[in-house]
């Protein structure tokens, strides 16, 4: 039978989501909890693999087992074993054709900036050192839409077998005063590429790029033509739809 997880993280001190040799990373400590209720060929399958330092607010796995489980039960004792930065919310059963990777049909990330400096969010947010000129950033975040190859924003040497993307929105919006969030959603998102396409926004934010400039960053499918990627602290993965 197959499962589905709902789960939120910090992850400010994981290396990311992926299981990796010597690295504390939310699916191998997600692994290690399930194995402990369920034995040790149990493992989960994310929608995605956050980089290190990424966030998510939501996000959702699954693990196979071979008899019916309580799902309630299962919440409260995942929660008991995991550490104070993984919660889990939901465990839910799903048809067994169900993949939290391959049936996922959008992703949607939120990006937090703060034109001043603030204690409370510097774990959550970037700290802006210079002016940006946010109406530029939309205008150019608009034309993102009206485009499908995004190579210029994939980070080098990654193994995906297409580069096709189909964005639903991009925008920044003022969600109090001096902080700033940018919401983007997919069908799917290449590695690395949300934080390379805020970077090339900030530059055309800069003035370094006009907004229709981004038109032929984008037509040059070459990541040096983009801007740099930006930290990873204020990326949070909020929604993953099927």
């Amino acid at each position: 039978m197959r499962y589905f997880i709902t789960l939120s993280f910090d992850g400010t001190d994981f290396h990311g989501w992926q299981v990796q040799p010597g690295a504390v990373t939310v699916q191998g400590c997600l692994n290690e909890a399930l194995q402990r209720l369920f034995g040790p060929a149990t493992s989960c399958v994310g929608a995605g693999r956050t980089d290190a330092g990424v966030h998510a607010s939501k996000m959702v796995a699954h693990f196979d087992v071979s008899q019916p489980i309580d799902a309630a039960q299962t919440v409260y004792r995942l929660n008991r074993m995991l550490p104070p930065t993984i919660s889990v919310s939901d465990v839910s059963a799903v048809d067994d054709e169900m993949h939290a990777r391959f049936s996922a049909t959008s992703r949607t990330y939120h990006y937090y900036v703060t034109t001043r400096k603030d204690p409370f969010r510097r774990r959550y947010a970037m700290r802006l050192p210079f002016t940006l000129d946010f109406e530029r950033m939309n205008r150019a975040a608009e034309l993102l839409l009206s485009v499908t190859d995004f190579t210029s924003f994939a980070k080098l040497g990654g193994d995906q077998k297409t580069n096709i993307c189909h964005l639903r929105y991009a925008r920044w919006r003022e969600v109090e005063d001096g902080v700033w969030r940018f919401e983007i959603s997919a069908d799917r998102f290449l590695r690395n590429m949300v934080r390379a396409v805020i970077g090339t926004l900030m530059e055309v934010g800069r003035g370094r790029i006009s907004p229709e400039g981004i038109l032929d960053v984008i037509a040059a499918q070459n990541r040096c033509a983009a801007g740099e990627s930006v930290p990873a602290c204020g990326l949070f993965l909020v929604d993953v739809g099927y």
